[in-house]
């Protein structure tokens, strides 16, 4: 039999986290606190901005904290007299030390998007696309003290489309989490007692994602390049220089498997189909790209305006090679 409405606490930072704690105040249960992290400089202007949770909170006049960490005893204290049945976190940011898991009556949930435990960790979305998996979903999960070790409550699965981008992927698994985490809150006691562990044989790890991997290194195979475009796609964003500017690349196909004279970064062909540019293994189309300061055009946009840079025969700056 399911429990009465709980009184949960949420803690989330970015827009995944947003449109699950929207579910939740639609729902029959009853918010308490929101967490959220300190307001981040952002832009140009490097003005101090919001996070989609906050601006959600307060447009919903909820309450609201935004400590800088939860291992110092004031904040600890403070969130557990708040008198929580549950703490729902959803892509926080903040590590959750045992006095904060021990705090609500009922523990601490975590709605991670992956299905674990593959792709532990923060960037899940973004490694299963590069990694070129055909499955992904999302979990809800019993926290403890381990990164995302703790038992499974429930999951949803959904394919990952071959043209997907973080960004239609993100969208995709949060309609997937939202409905699910509601579903198990309507009775949580019930989920709790039949959750499963987790086969940390099987543990993969989603690290964190670092602009210096955004840079194309040609030398590579043209799929692990076109996966990683769109798994960088809308953050950070891949990028090659050529001529000293730095072009950013926002779509690309693959465009063959046989490796052809020149050599990796070589432009090869350009025109209204794409800048078709050698690799390591195959070639790769590029379709819309952005110059520093411009928008994002499409190839043959770019080549009214800039078609010299993009001649055959130029070619692309290789990064340094990585050390294995």
């Amino acid at each position: 039999m399911a429990d009465a409405p709980l009184r949960l606490i949420f803690a989330g930072t970015p827009e995944f986290a947003a449109l699950h704690l929207k579910a939740l105040i639609g729902s029959e249960h009853q918010l308490i606190a929101v967490y959220t992290q300190p307001d981040r400089p952002a832009g140009r202007g490097k003005k101090l901005q919001a996070s989609p949770v906050k601006q959600l909170a307060e447009s919903c006049a909820l309450p609201l904290f935004q400590p800088p960490t939860l291992r110092d005893r004031e904040a600890q204290e403070q969130l557990a007299a708040l008198g929580a049945d549950a703490l729902v976190v959803v892509a926080y940011g903040l590590i959750l030390p045992q006095p904060v898991l021990d705090a609500p009556r009922l523990g601490c949930l975590n709605v991670h998007a992956s299905l674990l435990p593959r792709w532990r960790g923060a960037a899940p979305i973004q490694r299963a696309i590069e990694a070129g998996d055909g499955e992904t979903g999302v979990t809800i999960m019993q926290m403890d003290a381990g990164l995302d070790t703790g038992e499974m409550l429930a999951t949803a699965h959904c394919p990952i489309d071959p043209r997907a981008t973080a960004a239609t992927l993100h969208d995709t698994l949060a309609e997937l989490g939202a409905p699910l985490l509601l579903r198990v809150l309507s009775d949580l006691p019930t989920y709790q007692r039949e959750a499963s562990p987790q086969d940390d044989a099987l543990a993969t790890y989603a690290g964190k994602i670092h602009k210096s991997e955004a840079a194309l290194d040609w030398r590579l195979d043209c799929g692990q390049l076109e996966r990683r475009i769109r798994a960088f796609n809308p953050f950070p964003v891949c990028y090659s220089e050529l001529d000293g500017e730095r072009i950013k690349v926002w779509e690309a196909v693959p465009a063959g498997t046989v490796t052809l004279p020149g050599a990796p970064g070589t432009i090869l062909r350009a025109d209204r189909e794409g800048i078709l540019v050698n690799c390591g293994t195959g070639q790769l189309s590029l379709q819309r790209l952005q110059l520093p300061g411009g928008r994002v055009l499409s190839a043959e946009q770019l080549l009214h305006a800039r078609r010299a840079l993009f001649a055959p025969g130029r070619c692309f700056t290789l990064p340094p090679a990585t050390v294995a």
